[in-house]
């Protein structure tokens, strides 16, 4: 056998599979052979049909199998040994004059390369870095929230701009029956309000679905709608009122603070708002840092210059999937993909320059502080290790999970290592300006 590689470009090759009759003539008969011994044919004994026969029935087949078992492992180990950084797989060539009854043959495969590129991580114009603090108002609405969510609740004869109100919603054509609860305030515009102020238990009102809410994603839980019909949804519903109540808000007291937190750790409404702003802070630390990642993405992609083999990846793209794509189908993915692989190959490349990887000790360390997380939203604070190792063991076992936790891992490793090496343009705003800014 021989194997030779001839370079088109810097992004393109030409690998040539040479195999004659020696290479592969040993394992064909060991393969008839074994059939001989199983061939169960009519008017012969068991293991005694003519070889003669048993070729001309299975022959061709044993060495079109033979000869791709032989040329994929060798095509691969040719691969490795050369260290050929390849996109997509080998594309075989079309050779229209091939002849399976010959004794040697000879294949062509198609290969795209990595390109190469060097990174630049100390760009002149710099990445923003934000820095989200949280504002007096923000933490005035957190403690006025706390206060209702642990006041007290009573019944009230009339409803107020204030009131909880339940009853139920009807419409019948939609088939909307839907017992629900909500504030009087929650409703958008002084007209829907006016309607509910005053209000008493056995009033029937009739209500608008358009622009009913402050929140429009309420319609979804108030009506029962999907998501979808909640979007465009413009028609009248009655509302038969209830329940009327009203809820004092809780004192700023040691008995509020403990019900908050068992712990003792907060013992004055001064404390408390500061342990509201550090947990408000870590929340948002967390989104600036995805904005962070992203933005650096963005930055790395678009100023990160090289080629890639464009026709190559088209052509694989066509045949890769289950269903094989038209020519202008593969173009029109390889367009919608070409962004990512980008950022694949700077990410690779980033990471190897670099030796920034993970071994499986992290990845299940990883995975049991993800649980360890999830447990605790759940009341579960003090998990046992080996009920930890059992449950990142079982998930680590799903091929996609594991990639998800790999995947986050990898990006939580990579935004360590950018804020290491790069530098940003820094900008401390509240959380609501954060969001304007970045989304708009």
């Amino acid at each position: 056998m021989n194997i030779t590689k001839e370079n088109i470009d810097a992004l393109n090759a030409v690998v040539k599979v040479d195999i004659v009759v020696e290479d592969y003539q040993e394992k064909v008969a060991k393969v008839l052979t074994d059939y001989r011994k199983k061939a169960d044919i009519p008017g012969f004994r068991k293991g005694h049909v003519p070889m003669g026969m048993v070729k001309k029935q299975y022959g061709k087949s044993v060495l079109v199998e033979e000869v791709n078992k032989l040329l994929q492992d060798s095509l691969n180990k040719f691969i490795t040994e050369e260290k050929l950084d390849i996109l997509g797989n080998p594309l075989p060539r079309v050779q229209e004059d091939f002849n399976w009854d010959a004794d040697n043959f000879s294949f062509e495969f198609e290969l795209g390369l990595v390109p190469e590129f060097d990174v630049d991580l100390k760009p002149k114009k710099k990445v923003t870095a934000y820095n989200i603090i949280a504002t007096e108002d923000l933490l005035d609405e957190e403690v006025k929230n706390i206060q209702t969510r642990y006041g007290k609740m009573s019944a009230i004869e009339e409803a107020t701009e204030h009131a909880n109100v339940t009853g139920t919603f009807v419409n019948e054509e939609k088939e909307i029956n839907k017992k629900s609860t909500f504030l009087v305030n929650d409703l958008k515009g002084k007209k829907n309000e006016k309607k509910l102020i005053g209000a008493k238990v056995g009033d029937v009102i009739e209500l608008e679905t358009k622009k009913l809410f402050e929140d429009e994603n309420k319609l979804v839980h108030i009506l029962g709608v999907s998501e979808e019909d909640a979007k465009d949804l413009d028609i009248k519903v009655t509302f038969t009122v209830e329940e009327i109540t009203k809820t004092d808000p809780a004192d700023l007291d040691q008995e509020l603070f403990d019900k908050l937190f068992p712990d003792g750790s907060v013992k004055t409404a001064t404390e408390l708002r500061d342990k509201i702003k550090e947990d408000a802070e870590k929340q948002f630390e967390q989104q600036g840092d995805q904005y962070l990642l992203n933005a650096i993405t963005e930055h790395l992609v678009e100023n990160t210059k090289f080629d890639l083999p464009a026709e190559f990846l088209q052509k694989w793209l066509a045949t890769a999937g289950e269903k094989e794509l038209t020519a202008e189908e593969a173009k029109e993915e390889f367009d919608k993909s070409e962004k990512g692989l980008r950022y694949q190959l700077i990410e690779g490349k980033i990471m190897k320059d670099n030796d920034i990887k993970i071994d499986y000790a992290e990845l299940v360390d990883y995975a049991k502080g993800f649980i360890r997380t999830q447990m605790a939203q759940f009341g579960n604070m003090n998990p046992e290790e080996k009920e930890l190792d059992d449950i990142a063991g079982r998930i680590l076992q799903n091929q996609e999970e594991a990639q998800k936790l790999q995947s986050q891992l990898i990006s939580q490793k990579l935004l360590a290592f950018y804020k290491e090496n790069m530098s940003f343009k820094s900008k401390e705003l509240s959380y609501e300006d954060f969001i304007k800014e970045v989304y708009k």
